[in-house]
Order: C-alpha cells, then sequence, then structure tokens
C-alpha cells in the first residue's frame, strides 16, 4: 500500500511539473515540519502537518479564528430558522477549483456525505452525525437539515478535516489533492519534502502573495533549528519549546507565540479499577501542582485550565481558582475510596510527544506524597497509538484544539461522545444535560452560563486531570513578512512574503 501510494505521488509530481512555477521562485518560503505526511485526503488527516496542507489547498465553508470566531470562506453568508434545525448556507459565486472547474453546491454535499460515511475514516465524522439530509435547491445553495437544533452548526465547517473537494476527484485525492485553496499541490517526496505553488485563482484578489512554499520534513528538532539559524530554512513550523531561548537570543529570528485550546492531560479509565472511583480520579487532580506542570512540560509557553476551555476564551469560569496541590486532601480522598495507603500504578507516555513525556515524568514526583506509586512506561509513538490509546488505565495524551467549545468538549465528556468512549468512559447525567443544552442555547449568554456550569462540575466529578493548554510557537528569520501564528497550530500564508 505504502509503494503503491509513493508511487502514485511520484508520478502526480512528474505530470504536474509542466504546469507549476518553479520551486524556488521569488517569494519562495521554505518550512520546516517534524514529520512526514500520511494521506493528503483532507477528510482523513489526523496529524498536524497535514493540517497545514488541508488549509493552505482546500477551503472550507466557513472559516475559524480559534478564539470563538467564525467568518465567510466558500460560503458568503449563511441562515438558520427559528428551531436551529435548518442551515442555509449561499455559496459565493465564481470560485474554482484548482482543475479549473467551478465550484457547486453538489461538490459541498458530495464533500460532507462522505465525511458521513463511516467507511471514509472521517475523524469529523462525528460532528455530523445531527445531519439528517443536505439539499441543493441550486448551484450556490446547500440547506442542511439537522436532528437536534444546534447553535454552533456553521463553525463545524471550519474544522481540520471538513475541507470542500471536487465531487468528481475522490478516488485520486489522496496523492493529487485538488481544492479551492489559496495554493496549489506541486508534489510530495516522502521524507523529504512538499511544495505548493501560488493559485493564480484564488477568490480573494492579491491573496496569496508568495509564489511558493516548500516544506522540508525535518525529525530532528536540532537539524531545524540549524537550518533556521543558517538561513536553509526561512520558518519552523510548531517550535521544539526547549529551543525558544536558544532562538531568542538570535537577532535574526522571530519568535511568535499564541495560546491555544490545544491539551495534554492524564488519562483515567472509568471503566477499570480505581479509577472507576471519582474519589481518586479527584485526588489525582488534587495532587498535581498545575503551575509546576506548565514550567516543567511547556517551559512557560501555556497556562493551567481546568478543562480544555482555555482562561483566554469568554466561557473560561474564572472563578474557580487554580490552588497549590493539596496533598492532605488528597490522601483523605484516597481512604474513603478505599486505598489509606495508596496504590500502584503503571503510567504510559508516548516517545516522540516531549510536553507528554515531561508531563509523565512530573506527576509521578506529584502523586508520590499521596502514596501513589506510578511506573513510568516509555512507548514508541506508533506503538502508543495502536496498543495504549483508548486501551490502558492510565497514560498521558493530549489533543489538539477544536473549531468550536462544543466541538472541544462533547466528544471527550458527553457519556456518548466518540472520545470519552474510547478514552475515559465518563458517565455524569449533569454534564451531559448541560452540554445538550448548550448545543441548543439561543444566546451567548445562555452559551456562557452553561459551559461555565459544565467547568465547575467537571472540576467537583473529574473525568482525568488537563492541568494546561499550550502555547503554539512558531519561528522565523526576520526577512519573513505578514506571518502570524494561529491557534488553530496550521500556517496562514495568505498575506505572508520573503523579502
Amino acid at each position: 500500500m505504502k509503494k503503491r501510494f509513493i508511487g502514485a505521488l511520484g508520478a502526480a509530481a512528474i505530470s504536474l511539473t509542466a504546469l507549476m512555477a518553479p520551486a524556488m521562485a521569488a517569494g519562495t518560503l521554505r518550512v520546516a515540519i517534524p514529520s512526514n505526511l500520511n494521506t493528503l485526503d483532507a477528510a482523513k488527516t489526523k496529524l498536524g502537518e497535514e493540517y497545514i496542507m488541508n488549509f493552505l489547498i482546500f477551503s472550507g465553508l466557513t472559516e475559524v479564528d480559534g478564539k470563538g470566531g467564525v467568518k465567510p470562506d466558500l460560503a458568503e453568508s449563511w441562515s438558520k430558522s427559528d428551531d436551529q434545525k435548518t442551515w442555509t448556507f449561499k455559496l459565493r459565486p465564481g470560485v474554482k477549483f484548482h482543475d479549473g472547474r467551478e465550484l457547486e453546491a453538489a461538490d459541498v454535499k458530495a464533500s460532507i456525505e462522505r465525511i458521513k460515511d463511516k467507511a471514509t475514516g472521517s475523524p469529523a465524522r462525528v460532528n455530523f452525525d445531527i445531519v439528517d439530509s443536505i439539499e441543493t435547491p441550486d448551484k450556490e445553495t446547500v440547506v442542511f437539515k439537522l436532528k437536534i437544533p444546534y447553535s454552533g452548526f456553521a463553525e463545524l465547517f471550519g474544522d481540520r478535516q471538513v475541507r470542500i473537494l471536487p465531487r468528481d476527484k475522490f478516488d485520486t485525492i489522496a496523492t493529487h489533492p485538488i481544492g479551492t485553496g489559496p495554493f496549489m499541490f506541486k508534489s510530495f517526496t516522502p521524507g523529504d519534502r512538499v511544495e505548493l505553488v501560488k493559485n493564480p485563482d484564488y477568490y480573494v484578489k492579491g491573496e496569496p502573495k508568495l509564489d511558493a512554499v516548500t516544506f522540508r520534513i525535518m525529525p530532528e528538532s536540532a537539524a531545524e533549528i540549524a537550518a533556521l539559524e543558517t538561513g536553509d530554512v526561512d520558518l519552523v513550523w510548531s517550535l521544539p519549546l526547549e529551543s525558544i531561548d536558544q532562538m531568542k537570543d538570535n537577532p535574526d529570528i522571530v519568535v511568535d507565540s499564541t495560546p491555544t485550546s490545544t491539551w495534554d492531560g492524564l488519562i483515567m479509565n472509568s471503566a477499570k479499577k480505581p479509577f472507576d472511583d471519582a474519589r481518586v480520579r479527584k485526588a489525582v487532580l488534587m495532587a498535581l501542582d498545575k503551575k509546576a506542570l506548565v514550567e516543567v512540560a511547556l517551559y512557560g509557553q501555556g497556562t493551567p485550565t481546568h478543562t480544555m476551555i482555555p482562561p483566554s476564551h469568554p466561557y473560561y469560569n474564572s472563578d474557580i481558582p487554580i490552588g497549590a496541590p493539596d496533598v492532605e486532601g488528597a490522601k483523605k480522598l484516597l481512604a474513603e475510596a478505599g486505598y489509606p495507603d495508596g496504590f500502584e500504578a503503571t503510567l504510559y507516555v508516548p516517545v516522540g510527544r516531549p510536553t507528554r513525556e515531561r508531563l509523565g515524568i512530573a506527576a509521578k514526583e506529584m502523586l508520590a506524597p499521596v502514596g501513589i506509586k506510578v511506573d513510568i512506561q516509555r512507548v514508541p509513538w506508533d506503538k502508543f497509538v495502536k496498543e495504549i490509546e483508548g486501551k490502558a488505565d492510565f497514560y498521558a495524551d493530549g489533543f489538539f484544539s477544536r473549531p468550536t467549545i462544543d466541538t472541544s468538549i462533547y466528544p471527550f465528556y458527553h457519556s456518548t461522545g466518540s472520545w470519552n468512549t474510547q478514552l475515559w468512559n465518563y458517565k455524569n447525567p449533569e454534564i451531559d444535560k448541560v452540554l445538550d443544552d448548550a448545543r441548543a442555547a439561543k444566546t451567548e449568554d445562555e452559551r456562557a452560563a452553561l459551559y461555565k456550569k459544565f467547568q465547575a462540575l467537571a472540576e467537583d466529578n473529574p473525568a482525568g486531570a488537563i492541568p494546561y493548554v499550550l502555547n503554539h510557537v512558531n519561528a522565523y528569520r526576520k526577512n519573513v513578512k505578514g506571518f502570524h501564528s494561529s491557534p488553530m497550530m496550521w500556517l496562514d500564508l495568505r498575506e505572508t512574503t520573503v523579502e
């Protein structure tokens, strides 16, 4: 399968070479990314490096800014019925795919139906289970009929995998991606580089400003840093946190950091002893020094929090204090739960995810004073995903920002949530009701009050421990202009230039 994928990519690259601008044309931005791509099919992507391509090659109906805002993208406007169950989107006229064909409502319908199809295997499928039917009364109108009232429906279309693809190119999209985004695919050499070139027909006149973007795949962080310092690359995406101080000392380099709702956490499986007892989970949470974890695990590039709602968000519940660890309180809860002398536990951490590795090691030290003896098991990332995530009793994991508060929380905390049923098997009827009510809320004030209540309930009866949210950090040379890091951790290069 991998050989066929690589071969097809090579053929696609050769067939396109004559049509595309030279790789090193003026205004070419060179970007270092740490991992290879597994697919270029937007609906199936799961890696941060793949999400970058999704944003640059494709477009969504809407665009999210990572701070709770939503704005038009392929849909120039939308409206909803009073019961919030019928949503009508009007497409921007004259938008073209990279092969020259005009975007039509049928492409939107087919793209979302493909995401909804379980056989596709899209991580975004669960968000569209609420869609009952999709209608296309004309070429520029798409109507979604929902099973439930959902106030945040427009925001779902800004998610990473929810890109609009040409309905006649689904079979070749994984190796020859065609979208309506600001850049067009030129070539992918697995393990080495991805090359994109400017889309001259992008619907925003004057964008993108760059002629091309070349992504260099550089797994070794030392190689990324050296390439940036010598000028072999212009930008390092997701700068290793341990390199920040070194980069800040270089007068030729800018370090750009932005808050996100990306989080790391300690997953405790509520279906397994001893974590089936809420008092045990609460004791683990009480033993952690969240402020210290931000310094140790993130080198200060993050913020303590209660759940995945970041302190920068208007729904954050600032009435709940981020206190110091309560060792005696945690011991008391463990004794009440039947563990007066504590217990032993194996904590699995993923190799190659350094913030989670540091979180696990620090948590071991913080849990010892309350009597929880932790044995750290470091597991290679590919094995971790296959054998630990969703299966082990106790492990460190983490997840990227989602486009909406609902998609950040519901899958992880609702008893029917897709990630909850894989990770911590948490059941809390009060939280279920709050999250269901928040989906149907008609005003921002109502929604804010419900999510603040959710945080209080989650703090009192935790599913696991989410000690912090991370900053996203990029570094670039000073000849790069017009670049700003995104809270969604993708690269918005539409207004970027290289001098």
